[in-house]
């Protein structure tokens, strides 16, 4: 059964045309973008592929972390908190050499936020795991250290963009992807074992703890 918040989501979204399609805000590296910490796209290009490819969805594919870093770049990480902690100043972003890079990744937030208000987003998928994008499941510290470990938050942009009404989905999130897909394209119908990621065995093994923020914020 979906959260409270997913299926808001879902009730809440216009029915899309050819004409007038969802305008949904998307990761760079979900677009295909090189613009990964490695200058790859980590081989996410075609995660959703049939999806972005639908004319009743207009992909707006922006990469926080390429516009305020530049690619390739060391590994920004969260430290104390989530994004939500980053943006109220209660945490930092450092890479794996320790270097503080938390104004830069407010000022990349800020810059993916004035993207998504420009364009009228009306939805987010976002590369969960991200210190930027992440909206279920991100480190907590470096992910580069000998035994990573994680936590269940959102990342810094992911945190704007919630704190501005609008909804984050992760690439991870089976089932809610699967349900927007059948709202898009007529006669597709949504695998009865698609799960979302906070549905998932590991997260609910490993991370067991409720999610700290609402999908949809403020709705």
């Amino acid at each position: 059964m979906l959260l409270a918040h997913h299926r808001a989501l879902l009730d809440e979204l216009r029915e899309p045309t050819a004409e007038d399609p969802w305008r949904v805000l998307v990761s760079g590296c979900l677009a295909g973008w090189h613009c990964g910490v490695d200058g790859s796209d980590y081989g996410l290009g075609i995660t959703l592929g049939e999806l972005l490819a639908l004319p009743t969805l207009r992909a707006l594919a922006f990469c926080p972390e390429q516009h305020a870093l530049g690619t390739p770049r060391t590994m920004p990480d969260i430290h104390g908190g989530d994004g939500a902690d980053v943006i109220a100043g209660r945490a930092k972003v450092f890479d794996e050499h320790g270097q503080d890079l938390t104004s830069k990744m407010i000022e990349g937030a800020r810059a993916m936020l004035a993207h998504a208000l420009e364009a009228r987003a009306e939805l987010a998928i976002l590369t969960d795991m991200s210190a930027a994008c992440g909206s279920q499941v991100i480190s907590d510290g470096c992910r580069l250290a000998e035994a990573r470990r994680y936590q269940k938050g959102v990342g810094v942009a992911t945190a704007l963009l919630l704190e501005a009404g609008i909804p984050v989905v992760s690439q991870r999130d089976f089932r809610t992807l699967a349900l927007l897909r059948a709202r898009l394209e007529p006669g597709y119908e949504a695998p009865a074992e698609a799960r979302d990621h906070h549905e998932h065995p590991w997260t609910l093994e490993h991370l067991p703890e409720p999610h700290p923020r609402a999908l949809v914020s403020g709705r």
